[in-house]
């Protein structure tokens, strides 16, 4: 295979392999607790990161993950607060990071905003060996969380209020999923781009939800989609001059749409099969 010849292309893969595992993973719990756009606003928190790297002359991944993780875990504060003001706090903040990072770019040495094109909307041709290295780990530490952590997370995600009964630290719980998020948002950037980050987060798990019945399934097979689709995203940029993060996203909603009309006849064979049932279990009692 001639994709696999150039090593701009191994590196691509390996991060599009990455960001289909770590993206559902954490959308998953998102989904569940209705908070599917956040990653949408963690996604412009981090361009105010990204810039800081290019104005400080640092890593913009190293950079746009502390300022994503920062972001993510003021709005997890301001969510657990509950004030109705809430929802102006987290737009300030969303729209306040957008504009930070057009601003600052333009005050960095040689920056302007085409700097910021290929973590808006991901570059597979820009990911270097230093950007491989530091989406490893964090995806390693998305992995580690997201699973290691199912049950104390879905209970979280279930209910607060009796998951605090139980006496797990609901707070910190709380904070590392918004953390991990941030982290989520920074790994994928450099594939599908801060602006679709939440797509991949979202997507493959309502795909996922057609078909499956239980959390981990669903987890497990939103995670199959989406390394599915950003492979598949990926290496169609090889041979077709397109955008990844563009292609990626698209093939994620042809699978959505795939799995909605496959879903269709399965809900309602479960339907019949469950009718079924219970007329049996009514003769059963009639009998008695």
């Amino acid at each position: 295979m001639d994709i696999l010849d150039y090593a701009f292309m191994q590196r691509a893969l390996i991060a599009a392999a990455l960001v289909g595992v770590t993206a559902p993973a954490i959308g998953t719990y998102l989904v569940q607790r209705r908070q599917a756009v956040m990653g949408d606003g963690i996604g412009h928190v981090a361009m105010t990161g990204v810039a800081l790297g290019f104005l400080l002359n640092t890593s913009p991944v190293w950079m746009a993950t502390l300022v994503a993780v920062i972001g993510a875990v003021g709005m997890e504060l301001i969510r657990s607060r509950g004030r109705t003001s809430g929802d102006i706090a987290l737009a300030m903040l969303f729209y306040g990071g957008l504009a930070g990072g057009v601003m600052i770019i333009n005050l960095a040495p040689g920056g302007s905003t085409a700097n910021l094109s290929s973590y808006l909307f991901g570059s597979i041709t820009t990911v270097s060996a230093e950007d491989i290295t530091a989406v490893v780990i964090l995806a390693l530490f998305v992995v580690a969380v997201t699973i290691g952590l199912r049950r104390q997370l879905f209970a979280v995600c279930q209910d607060e209020e009796f998951t605090r009964v139980t006496g797990l630290p609901v707070r910190f719980l709380n904070l590392l999923m918004a953390v991990t998020a941030a982290v989520t948002v920074t790994v994928a950037m450099r594939i599908v781009g801060l602006l679709l980050v939440s797509a991949m987060m979202v997507i493959p798990v309502a795909a996922a939800q057609r078909v499956t019945r239980g959390f981990t399934a669903t987890l497990t097979v939103s995670m199959v989609i989406g390394v599915l689709v950003s492979l598949s995203g990926t290496a169609t940029t090889y041979y077709i001059d397109v955008p990844s993060g563009a292609t990626i996203v698209l093939l994620a909603i042809a699978v959505f749409m795939v799995m909605t009309a496959v879903s269709t006849p399965l809900a309602r064979s479960r339907a019949r099969a469950a009718r079924a049932a219970e007329e049996v279990c009514t003769r059963d009692d009639v009998k008695v």
